[in-house]
């Protein structure tokens, strides 16, 4: 039990981690937060930094997700339960960095990395129908949530474990709610779409 808690703070530090703040102060001197649509996350530096600065981050953020797993694995004798509650700690830090003031991205590369390990067939079903789902509409958020709602239905249908199921639903129910304006905006046409704008200023709110 000891192991298992010290496994899930540890995966929720290091997904606290924001690579798209460390990067966006070391590339160009700024808060990523206060630029296009102030999330810290990949798709925001790809509008504001381009593409370079845009795949270090995913992959990085990707790599939490993956390394919160095996951390949970390794600690726990691959106990599903506690593998799956370390992938969903780095989620959470993603999402809500200790290091950052609480305020961080939506979390997806982190659960892609997440749900990869976890239930890799289920995820790359998921993955692929998202990945042409975002190159017909040119929409990273609805691509985003599709694959967090994929997930979960398709381990599901494939009889996964519970820890699994559990898992991908949570994952999903955080991608929403990380997704709330989002779908607002999706819902009244005015989502931005992948490539259609760089550097816009953000608004607080």
């Amino acid at each position: 039990m000891v192991y298992a808690i010290a496994a899930i703070a540890v995966s929720y530090m290091l997904g606290s981690i924001a690579f798209s703040i460390l990067i966006a102060k070391w590339v160009r001197g700024i808060d990523i937060r206060d630029h296009g649509s102030g999330n810290a996350g990949a798709t925001n530096t790809l509008r504001i930094l381009g593409k370079g600065p845009a795949a270090a981050v995913f992959l990085l953020d990707v790599a939490k997700g993956v390394a919160a797993v095996f951390i949970g694995s390794w600690t726990s004798g691959q106990d599903l339960w506690v593998m799956a509650l370390c992938g969903l700690a780095a989620i959470v830090g993603h999402n809500w960095p200790v290091w950052f003031r609480f305020k961080g991205g939506k979390g997806i590369a982190t659960t892609v990395g997440v749900i990869a390990t976890l239930a890799f067939v289920p995820a790359l079903i998921a993955g692929l129908i998202t990945i042409a789902v975002i190159a017909i509409t040119r929409y990273v958020s609805l691509g985003s949530l599709l694959l967090t709602l994929l997930t979960p239905i398709f381990a599901i249908i494939m009889n996964k474990p519970a820890p699994i199921i559990w898992a991908s639903v949570l994952i999903c129910v955080f991608a929403f709610v990380r997704h709330r304006s989002n779908i607002v905006k999706l819902l009244q046409g005015k989502e931005n779409k992948l490539g259609a704008r760089k550097g816009v200023p953000h608004e607080e709110k």
